[in-house]
């Protein structure tokens, strides 16, 4: 296989890809947010509590 028809074959393989329309683009965008912020303020919340342990068992 030559390169010209492996550029060939890629633009007819792309020419065949469903792709997501805007409005599923910023569902999965803001979805994906919403994770990070709630998973970030989980992480936040446990690294308070155990700190917070340790200092009292360790003075």
């Amino acid at each position: 296989m030559n390169l010209i028809q492996y550029f060939r074959d890629s633009r007819a393989e792309l020419s065949r890809v469903s792709w997501p329309s805007r409005a599923q683009v910023l569902e999965g965008t803001q979805a994906v947010l919403i994770f990070v912020v709630a998973l970030t303020l989980i992480v936040y919340a446990m690294d308070f509590v155990f700190r917070n342990l340790i200092q009292l068992v360790l003075p």
